[in-house]
This record gives structure tokens, sequence and C-alpha cells, in this order.
């Protein structure tokens, strides 16, 4: 009886836990009778592939076995790679697909329309040439996204969220946003020595383009005030505030987390680049610009530091670990049900199995009123009694 055969990549940015979700998958497989093929490069691995050609099939296929997985777990980052593709929305033709006619249409973000090109047949001819039989897709709301297409076009997917920013739908959680939480909580407490010493407002930026988890939990964990995506804070109030705090302080410093999509009335974050396959362009530093803010009104000194990247690189912690772990076996549960078209998730702080996100509905928001405290720009502490441990609902 032929074994069985399993899709599995990651796309969009790395994450510390990806790993632990790709051996997991591997070891499981081999105990139940499948194949587990690595897809390099995420998406890109299902356009770009020629399989006829044995160096392109090298780029991009990495038959999976317990050998070459056994010590990934350790480390962070992605044993397959990654890359922002989007097969149902690309702007160029990949060239092993040159000469083929796919659909155009018409494509609109922020204003800007570009016409963009539908490769999915590609991508179903290319896995069934690979005999996949189901597809595991690791990734964020936008890897995501293209999970559903697949899943509406009869392909088996299974879903694992991972993004540091944890603004996936249908989950409380994502792989990624403990250990982003707890670099950045050991970050800002290392530099509250240097912040100190030199009598400053120290200011950190974080990710966070539309959904301010990462801002906000640091800010509850390290008990300093944030600026997050949903909430325009005004500008006069908060300088302000971080004024008094540094005056009140013994140390007379002070600081502020702030998401890289935070503003304040008056001001929109600034981008540049090339929009990528998802229509985001890279944002200009916030925190670059509260600094001149507060020079300008203040005359203080500050420091910024961008944690950016910084907090998703390196080993997973703990929680990144066993949520990596169990949302594999529970993908694999559901791939031995025969079931498909599900994410892994954690919903009220149990585990579950979920439908794939609506694209539509885009990123998963703050819930301003019961998270964010507007007047002093704070998480609220108060009035957690039964919510789950991440106090939040999907």
């Amino acid at each position: 009886m032929a074994k069985k055969r399993i899709g599995i990549l990651t796309g969009g940015g790395d994450v510390p836990g990806l790993n632990s979700v790709i051996k997991s998958v591997v070891y499981r497989g081999g105990e139940i009778g499948c194949d587990v093929i690595g897809i390099r490069r995420g998406w890109e691995g299902l356009t770009h592939v020629d399989l006829d050609d044995p160096a392109s099939k090298t780029r991009y296929i990495l038959p999976l076995n317990r050998d070459n997985t056994r010590t990934i777990d350790r480390t962070g980052g992605t044993f397959l790679h990654s890359s922002r593709t989007n097969p149902a929305k690309m702007k160029k033709v990949p060239p092993v697909l040159e000469g083929q006619r796919f659909e155009a249409k018409e494509s609109t973000k922020k204003g800007v329309t570009s016409t963009v090109y539908d490769v999915t047949p590609a991508v179903l001819k290319n896995i069934e040439t690979l005999g996949l039989e189901y597809l595991i897709a690791i990734g964020g709301d936008d890897t995501l996204s293209y999970a559903a297409e697949l899943d509406r076009q009869g392909m088996k997917v299974l879903a694992v969220p991972k993004t540091m920013d944890n603004d996936v739908r249908n989950t409380e959680y994502c792989i990624g946003f403990s250990t982003a939480i707890t670099r950045a909580m050991d970050a800002i407490d290392r530099q509250r020595t240097t912040v100190g010493s030199h009598e400053r407002i120290g200011i950190f930026r974080v990710f966070g383009r539309d959904a301010g988890y990462t801002a906000l939990y640091t800010a509850y964990v390290t008990a300093v005030r944030c600026c997050i995506p949903e909430y325009k804070v005004d500008l006069q109030h908060l300088i302000e505030l971080l004024i008094n705090d540094k005056r009140n302080n013994p140390s007379n410093y002070s600081l502020v987390i702030l998401s890289e999509g935070a503003e304040w009335q008056g001001y929109a974050v600034k981008e540049y680049g090339e929009a990528d396959a998802f229509g985001h362009r890279k944002k200009m530093s916030v925190a670059e610009d509260l600094s001149d803010e507060i020079k300008r009104a203040t005359g203080e000194e500050t420091v910024v530091s961008d944690l950016t990247y910084d907090l998703r690189s390196g080993s997973p912690d703990f929680v990144d670990r066993l949520v990596g772990f169990t949302f594999a076996g529970m993908a694999m549960d559901a791939l031995v049900e025969g079931k498909s078209g599900l994410m892994t998730a954690i919903n009220e702080g149990r585990y579950a199995m979920v439908a794939i996100p609506d694209p539509k509905l885009g990123p998963r928001k703050v819930e301003i009123a019961s998270m964010y405290n507007t007047e002093r720009y704070r998480p609220k502490y108060d009035h957690k009694l039964g919510l789950p441990i991440f106090l939040t609902r999907p």
C-alpha cells in the first residue's frame, strides 16, 4: 500500500517555534506511515519550482525524515526557509510559467492599482505531480489566506497559526508570540540602566502593523506606557505623561513602547519601498518621529531602540515549544481522522480545531474597551477574573 504524502511549508516572517512544528509532523508522520515533503521558501516553492529540473527541485523540494529534522527544534527560524509569496496575486508570472496563460485581475491597495496574476492552477498541478494528499501550511494571516483559497479549490489543507503579532483570527495564541514578549521584556529591562544613566526618555519600537498585541503585552509585563494601532493617542497628552513619569521617577527617566503601526491624532506612519505580495510596504520608524516631537516640544533627550527583528530571532521559549509541538500533534490527529480546512488554535484557554480564518476579515485587533486605558496609555489590569490565560478571546 502506497504511503500517504504530506506537504509542509512555512510562509511570511520567521518566528521561534516553527521548527518544533516541522519536526513533530515528520516524527508523527513516520509513525503513521506517511512521507513528509518539505516545500522550501513558502508558497514560492509551489509557484517557482520546475519539477523536471533537478536543480530547481532540489532548491524547492526537500523530503523530510527523522535524520534531517532531529535537532531542528533546538533553534529558531525555519528549517524550510520562507518568503512572502501570494500565488493568487503575483505581480509577475514566475519564469518557469512564462508562456502559460493565467487569470489577470486588478488589485487595489491604499489607492494604488496594479495588475496581478493568479497562478493557482500551476500550484495545484505541482501539488498533484508531487502526489501530495495533504498540505500543512504554517503562517500568519497572509500565508493562511492562501491556504484558505486552496481549501476552496478542493485541496486538503490544515493550517497552523504563527506570528509574533498574535493577530490571526479564530485563535487566542499564535506561535512566536511568547518568545517575542520574553525577548522584549528582557531588552527593556536591560536598557533601563542606559536610559536611566543618561536621564532620558526611552522609546521602544516593536512589530505590529495592524494590531498592538506585542506592544500591549510587553507593556503589561514591564509596567510602562504603550501606543498601539487600534487607538490614536493625543500627542500632547502622551508627552505630558512621559515628562511626568520622568520627573516622578527617582532615577529621572521614563519609557514608552510603540507598535510599528501606532499613530497619534493628525499623524500617519510613513511607508517606503515596494509593496510585498500581500500589499504591505515597510513602515518608517514611528519611534524616531516621536523622538523628534518630544525634543521639539520639551527639549528632552531620548533613546530610541528598534526591537523589531530581534524579538523573532533565536530559539523558542517554553511556551512556543509547547504550543508548537502540540499544534503539530493536533494537525496530524485531524489528518488521521480525514479532516481538512481547519486550523489549530487555542480558544478560551483550550486547544481546539477551528475554521481557517476568512481573509476578508483581516487581522484580529486589540479590544480597546477591555484591554487598553485610553487616558493613561497603558494596559488595563483589572476585571480579568474568568478570562483565559492570554487574557483575550479569539
